[in-house]
């Protein structure tokens, strides 16, 4: 691909669009799926099992069909079929309340997105070449996560007309999910050429010979740049607890409801506005010293979010946590694909993907325990402190290993 071709293709465009349409029907369910599971008679902890049950699905899936679709080289009918099962998962969650129906159905949402994940970010990283996969991957990041900002207002303006129809939200967002699965048939492999060099596949009887957790061999075949770089994203990731932590922190200072959501609103639009030029700045500048840089925020956001007491920081906290999103969640997958081989990108994703949901997992069960046992401020300033040690650890791997920051 020279640099006069474009950068943002017709599949880049398509598959974004895809991923805002999907979010736009998740993330309207987001703020409301506690409350309507407890609604129908789940516990807190009963929801707690049912969330991390599902993300496990998600996470071990992430590198099963990410070795699978680099083994058939195909892409599209991942991608297709990952996005179909997220959105019929929709309506099946308010057609019963049975618990195990509930689980069947929030199972399926997340192994849709397990199926789905590797196959898609491969499929960016080879319409691109190394010197544009900041831009490509910033500009997916933006769209998904303008959908992310769109689905929370579209629940808002529902719940203010018809407060407490929590039922039927699940059916309005199966429209914009089947949205994204129309689109997904205008999607195409480009056979088995990718960045302009040929790659076979095996097919048939040979392609489903491929082992559950064979994805996980990739370790010993990876780059040692690879091996180091995972690591340290790894760590990071035990030390980033999930979201709703930030949230209840909020909640913490005795905001409404409203209000909490509408900083959710406020931190998911930063992230879709700066996501694209972030990504552009990276291809300038070197994805790892972006992704240095968002990584120094993420621990200036987290010591100081246990001190907050204003709205005025909240927003200023808010604000920075936003560009940190931006600056490490598409910058970081752009990364590994440059430190894969092209006709391994979706095994080498799908292997980080997969560790990443289960150090996620960890990561919010020891933030829970740390927050009942010693309090949320210093929660937040442990998570800061290890993601600073985090920072100087990958600064010392770029230096030793002597790489360009590109």
């Amino acid at each position: 691909m020279t640099g006069k071709q474009k950068i943002l293709t017709r599949t880049v465009l398509l598959v974004s669009f895809v991923s805002l349409f999907t979010d736009v029907a998740s993330e309207m369910l987001y703020p409301i799926m506690p409350v309507y599971l407890k609604s129908i008679g789940f516990s807190v902890l009963l929801i707690g099992i049912l969330e991390g049950f599902a993300e496990a699905i998600a996470g071990v899936s992430k590198g099963y069909f990410g070795n699978l679709s680099d083994v058939t080289m195909k892409r599209v009918p991942f991608v297709r079929a990952g996005y179909a099962l997220s959105a019929l998962s929709k309506p099946m969650m308010a057609l019963f309340v049975f618990p195990a129906w509930i689980f069947l159905a929030r199972t399926l949402d997340r192994f849709g997105k397990g199926i789905r994940t590797s196959a898609r970010d491969a499929m960016l990283s080879a319409e691109t070449t190394k010197e544009h996969k900041g831009k490509v991957f910033g500009f997916h990041r933006s769209m998904d996560t303008l959908g992310a900002a769109i689905g929370p207002i579209l629940a808002l303006i529902f719940l203010y007309f018809y407060p407490g129809q929590y039922r039927w939200m699940f059916f309005i967002a199966f429209f914009p999910g089947l949205i994204a699965i129309g689109l997904t048939f205008f999607l195409k492999d480009k056979g088995a050429v990718l960045n302009g060099e040929k790659v076979t596949g095996l097919q048939g009887d040979k392609a489903t010979g491929v082992g559950f957790f064979s994805y996980l061999t990739y370790w010993k075949k990876a780059s040692p740049t690879f091996r180091y770089l995972v690591v340290g994203l790894l760590v990071f990731t035990l030390f980033n607890s999930s979201d709703a932590f930030l949230l209840l922190a909020l909640k913490e200072q005795n905001l409404s409801d409203t209000m909490m959501i509408g900083v959710y609103i406020f931190y998911n639009l930063v992230y879709a506005l700066f996501s694209y030029p972030i990504g552009a700045l990276a291809d300038k500048i070197g994805l790892k010293t972006m992704l240095i840089m968002g990584l120094l925020l993420f621990s200036v956001v987290y010591t100081c979010m246990g001190f907050a007491n204003s709205m005025l920081l909240f927003g200023i906290l808010f604000f920075m946590y936003g560009i940190y999103a931006a600056a490490t969640e598409g910058i970081s997958k752009a990364l590994l694909s440059n430190l894969a081989h092209h006709s391994e990108t979706a095994t080498a994703i799908g292997f980080y993907n997969s560790a990443a949901s289960i150090c996620a997992l960890l990561s919010s069960s020891l933030a829970g325990v740390l927050w009942f046992a010693i309090g949320p401020r210093a929660m937040f300033m442990i998570s800061g402190i290890g993601v600073f040690t985090v920072v100087c650890y990958l600064i010392l791997v770029f230096r030793l290993n002597r790489l360009k920051l590109q």
